[in-house]
């Protein structure tokens, strides 16, 4: 679990000092030609979903693991899950946890969020949390102002919430981020007039 000052102990170094995270890179290498909205790509986006769980003091080998493929399955659809649930000892929940934070095919966004937050375990919100704070901090280059109006509005009727139940301090991050995009959505309105 995260602790308050964001820090990792010397015993949580401990705990992920042989995590073995270069078949998982590989695996996510193939999201580089996944383009995100604000730029950059998905493979980039996966290390950073990996950093904001380091940031937060996360160390479980399980939830780590998932968030440098948590987009793989979702993204590419042709992509062999069976592939992460072999690649080690944690490849079976790695795969699970992958599963639970992706949408299911047809699957409503609404909808998505809404099973997260009320059937989701516990490092699915943490993920979900950590991803969310990655991809509002890209939303401030993205130009599509009705999109960052949306997913606004999608962070505080859905995130909000998870956050507040899993780590008071990721809700407080998101809080400050949506502000300021609020502020830069507001400019930007502005500047259209």
């Amino acid at each position: 679990m995260a602790k308050n000052n964001h820090h990792m102990s010397r015993e949580d170094m401990l705990k992920i000092k042989n995590l073995s995270l270069a078949p998982y890179l590989q695996l996510s290498i193939s999201l580089i030609d996944k383009p995100r909205q604000a730029g950059s790509n998905m493979f980039r986006h996966q290390l950073d979903t990996f950093g904001i769980l380091l940031d937060y003091g996360y160390c479980d080998s399980v939830l780590l693991k998932a968030s440098v493929v948590h987009d793989l399955v979702e993204d590419c659809p042709d992509f062999d899950q069976n592939i992460i649930s072999g690649i080690d000892e944690d490849g079976p929940a790695v795969l699970s946890l992958v599963l639970e934070v992706s949408r299911i095919k047809g699957e409503q966004k609404a909808t998505f969020l809404t099973r997260i937050k009320n059937e989701g375990t516990f490092n699915a919100k943490t993920l979900k949390c950590a991803d969310r704070i990655s991809n509002v901090v890209s939303l401030g280059l993205v130009n599509d102002l009705h999109f960052v109006e949306r997913y606004i509005r999608e962070t505080e009727k859905y995130i909000y919430p998870i956050a507040l139940e899993i780590n008071r301090y990721m809700l407080l991050e998101l809080q400050d981020l949506i502000k300021s995009r609020k502020f830069l959505l507001d400019n930007l309105k502005e500047m259209e007039k």
